[in-house]
């Protein structure tokens, strides 16, 4: 992971990965766990929205100006 960004929305898909040390003591596995707690809305949402939007900015749907609204009362709203 890259120490600083340009922009908060490239740290977007960067996600730490932490080693889990007292919870693995005598396993033979490694545990790793991910702290989405460290995107810029401290949540996992940020990859599925961003990459929503940098989508359509490639495909020329969202142009500099246009508003997003985003109606949904699902478990990613």
């Amino acid at each position: 992971m890259k120490k600083f960004f340009l922009d908060n929305s490239l740290s977007i898909g960067n996600t730490p990965l932490i080693k889990i040390n007292r919870m693995a003591q005598g396993l033979k596995a490694t545990i790793l766990a991910k702290i989405e707690g460290r995107k810029p809305a401290y949540s996992v949402k940020c990859r599925k929205g961003s990459n929503m939007i940098w989508t359509a900015e490639k495909q020329g749907l969202l142009k500099p100006g246009m508003e997003i609204i985003e109606p949904t009362s699902g478990n990613t709203g």
